[in-house]
């Protein structure tokens, strides 16, 4: 818990600041793609010179792999990066739109404008990359930002913020480091947008802060993210990218799969094929996962209590352990765990799990398994592995998701021309690339009329016979 006077102290600095950044939002208006390019060319350059600082960092935080981290932590940054750069000028540019009969004269377009003095409160389990790919979408938009990374892991946080202070004005971009009371304080504030990225449960409390100002904003939430097995699909490949899907840091993910609904044929064969796959890819020398150098831990005991709960609730209501169990607290070590026999009444079932658990449970018909699917609020992605397409096309069709993915998992967020989000439960607004660049920009609507006689005019009143045959015929024809 923070002192108070450490609280009056950031609560003055954070004034300071936003004050700093709503006088600099007002220049960033008239940025051109040439300064914003420059701007994220400064944060590659930094990142790409501090890889090995970055590593260490998330490292300390929770053991994360450093092959791991390369892939989704500075990889997913720096290729987004790459991305705005390569587009940006595009995105910027006036988008014209066509003219109807009934506005004849007159030329219209979209001007993306920046938002303003925005918020990125960013969470704990990809801290590099849910802190980082936002500042891109932000910078690339011209706003100025401000950034609240996660307290849990503070070695990251303390990262972030030197890589911003190296990297950018604090009137342009900054960062604030501390509890829920500096998070609390910053959402007094009246910004122009606000990206938040965590559980749905403290989104709805971002959104009722936003809404005391009318803040727009995104919310990249979670839920429980369903993977369906065909009695078509290839066993094998799908235990293998589900099982990497799932257990890749260390099942704290917000699109792994929560939950494998596969049909009863091919249960069996499927469990051995999940075990067999997570042996390989953690334990290939047979000593034992916990020894793997490849395998991420619990970011804290307070989350590792959470999740032996669920193990617990769900053990007692009679679930089977097929594979894994094994807890170590004292290194924060959950092993990789798959659960049979689950039951709807088992809160593992109801909740996300955000850890390595993953439920198995049988279906007969693939409308059973839409059925379950649909009787829980929409997740954030859905994962369908099938040989027959039009399967695949009748899961899409009869579900609701933030991202859909055919015969693989998660591979969805790195594709940066698909826009990644959730729907109502699981979140708010899009991001990445052009969908980043959008959601931190004002789509402004322009209209421009010609001076004199306009199609517009015969419709002025007092309205005569004539006026009003007018509007019969735009009733009727148009």
């Amino acid at each position: 818990m923070m002192e108070p006077e450490n609280i009056d102290i950031n609560a003055t600095l954070i004034d300071q600041v936003f004050a700093l950044q709503k006088e600099q939002a007002l220049k960033m208006r008239s940025s051109t793609a040439n300064l914003r390019i420059a701007l994220l060319k400064k944060l590659l350059d930094w990142i790409t010179k501090h890889q090995e600082d970055i590593r260490r960092a998330i490292y300390a935080d929770f053991k994360k792999p450093y092959p791991e981290i390369d892939i989704s932590e500075i990889f997913v940054v720096t290729s987004e990066i790459k991305h705005a750069i390569n587009h940006l000028e595009s995105w910027m540019k006036p988008k014209k739109v066509s003219t109807p009969l009934t506005m004849l004269g007159s030329s219209s377009y979209i001007h993306y404008e920046p938002k303003g003095v925005c918020l990125i409160i960013a969470p704990w389990n990809y801290p590099f990359n849910l802190a980082l790919g936002p500042l891109v979408s932000a910078i690339s938009a011209g706003c100025t930002a401000i950034i609240k990374p996660s307290e849990m892991t503070p070695h990251t946080s303390a990262l972030i913020r030197r890589l911003v202070e190296e990297t950018f004005d604090k009137a342009l971009v900054s960062v604030f480091e501390g509890e829920i009371e500096v998070a609390q304080k910053l959402l007094t504030k009246p910004f122009d947008h606000i990206f938040f990225t965590g559980s749905p449960a403290v989104g709805k409390i971002v959104m009722k802060s936003a809404a005391e100002h009318l803040s727009s904003v995104t919310l990249e939430l979670g839920g429980k993210s369903p993977a369906i097995v065909d009695i078509q699909a290839d066993l094998k490949d799908a235990a293998s990218k589900i099982a990497w899907g799932k257990f890749v840091n260390c099942g704290q993910t917000c699109i792994a799969p929560d939950y494998v609904l596969v049909h009863r044929a091919v249960q069996i064969p499927f469990l051995e094929e999940l075990k067999n796959q997570i042996k390989k890819m953690y334990d290939p020398s047979g000593k034992g996962i916990e020894k793997s150098k490849d395998y991420a831990r619990i970011v804290s005991t307070k989350h590792l209590k959470r999740l032996k709960h669920l193990m617990a609730d769900a053990e007692i209501k009679g679930a089977q352990l097929f594979f894994g169990g094994y807890v170590n607290e004292e290194e924060n070590f959950f092993e990789p765990t798959v659960l049979t026999g689950v039951t709807d009444d088992m809160t593992i079932l109801q909740e996300e799990i955000f850890g390595p658990i993953l439920p198995v449970k049988p279906y007969d018909d693939l409308k059973e398994a839409l059925d379950f699917i649909n009787s829980k609020p929409k997740p954030l992605a859905l994962y369908i592995f099938s040989k027959d397409n039009n399967k695949i096309q009748e899961v899409f069709s009869n579900t609701s998701s933030g991202g859909a993915v055919a015969n693989d998992c998660v591979l969805h967020f790195l594709q940066n021309e698909l826009p990644f989000g959730g729907v109502n439960n699981s979140g708010i607004g899009k991001a990445h690339g052009h969908f980043g660049f959008l959601a931190f920009s004002n789509e402004k609507a322009v209209l421009k009329q010609r001076i004199g006689l306009t199609a517009s005019k015969p419709l002025f009143p007092p309205y005569g016979l004539a006026n009003k045959k007018i509007i019969q015929s735009l009733l009727k024809w148009f």
